[in-house]
């Protein structure tokens, strides 16, 4: 695995780099970093060249000085594709990857070969997301815009261990999954800035959700990249039925659920990720 340090639209942006072929932009969400597609890039450096970038904010990339939401990543995204020199990649996103990846399509959707995304937010979850019934599972997405959120999650080792696995076991349905790195993720988010600069996403994109779950959600235009969206069968954060308005955002789209696995899919079942990535892109017409 190759480290990289990339200036990019102004920032420097940590990007792990293995393999050869065709690129592929890998996107991670939250409470995640690059290594978050370990398990998966290890599994396609034989056929793609997999680059996975920190967001900004996250892992060892600079970190915004305020609200930083899909938009502003996805110019990020744009630019850190000019600096490394490829003109068409594929991409694949999770969570706030894949809140990334829907500007990222409707501003340069000829620099995109393809999309694969794994559970994420778009507008036709709509007020689904604010029900009664799923108040115990956003309040995260409240607490984290905080001015006090980063000082007490990261009061301590333990305490950021404990809100970050938190996440990572209840999320996920294969409650393994990121037991051999949750001191890797600890580290991660115990270095400073990178609590505040992942709950910078939740604060940009305040004001956008809050139109959604009113049902006011902005009318954009569909995207026509082709998309290949694998949704897991048991996410306890975006359930399966919330995929029924998906064809509204993606016109090109092959939709199937992901067996057997919770909000992580790429990290739950790498080798079944890793073999979903290779065939959309080896099936897809590449520029």
């Amino acid at each position: 695995m190759e480290h990289l340090t990339i200036r990019a639209n102004g920032a420097a942006f940590h990007v792990a780099r293995i393999g050869s072929g065709r690129p592929l932009l890998l996107l991670h969400g939250w409470p995640e970093f690059w290594l978050t597609w370990e398990p998966v890039m290890t599994r396609l450096a034989s056929r793609f060249t997999l680059i996975a970038p920190d967001l900004h904010g996250f892992g060892d990339s600079d970190k915004p000085a305020g609200p930083y939401g899909p938009d502003q990543h996805a110019d990020d995204m744009l630019a850190l594709l000019d600096a490394l020199g490829i003109g068409q990649a594929g991409v694949v996103g999770h969570d706030v990857g894949g809140a990334v990846m829907q500007p990222l399509a409707r501003k340069a959707p000829g620099r995109l070969a393809g999309l694969l995304l794994f559970d994420f937010v778009y507008p036709g979850i709509g007020p689904r997301m604010a029900a009664p019934d799923r108040l115990n599972h956003i309040w995260y997405q409240s607490f984290q815009q905080m001015e006090m959120a980063p000082a007490l999650v990261g009061a301590t080792r333990e305490t950021c261990r404990t809100y970050i696995g938190h996440f990572l076991r209840n999320w996920s349905h294969r409650k393994a999954a990121f037991d051999d790195v949750i001191e890797a993720f600890t580290d991660n988010f115990m270095t400073h800035g990178n609590l505040a600069g992942g709950f910078a996403h939740y604060r940009a994109s305040h004001a956008g959700r809050v139109r959604m779950m009113q049902g006011e959600a902005s009318m954009l235009p569909p995207i026509a990249v082709p998309t290949c969206i694998r949704w897991a069968e048991h996410d306890p954060l975006f359930p399966y039925a919330w995929t029924d308005r998906l064809g509204e955002t993606f016109i090109d789209l092959d939709l199937k659920i992901f067996p057997d696995v919770g909000h992580f899919p790429h990290r739950e079942d790498p080798d079944r990720a890793a073999a979903e990535i290779a065939g959309f892109f080896e099936r897809i017409n590449w520029r």
